[in-house]
């Protein structure tokens, strides 16, 4: 039951930054900390192929976070 609550707020959470991206840069930072959070629930829950596929979308979004940050 703990897992399953943890992945609720992991998942809540990812899902919120991704909608407060267009706001200000920093939330696609806190988008990417929730595709890790969300890829820790992955793998407690023991599914391992929705871990994997959130390290990718938070690499996903620390590179698109890097390139914002660059346009100064």
């Amino acid at each position: 039951m703990a897992i399953t609550i943890y992945g609720v707020c992991a998942v809540t959470f990812m899902m919120v930054m991704y909608a407060l991206e267009p706001r200000d840069r920093r939330f696609i930072a806190a988008f990417a900390v929730g595709c890790l959070l969300s890829s820790a629930y992955g793998f407690l829950a023991g599914a391992w192929p929705f871990g994997v596929v959130e390290i990718v979308w938070s690499t996903v979004a620390l590179r698109r976070f890097q390139r914002t940050s660059s346009k100064g």
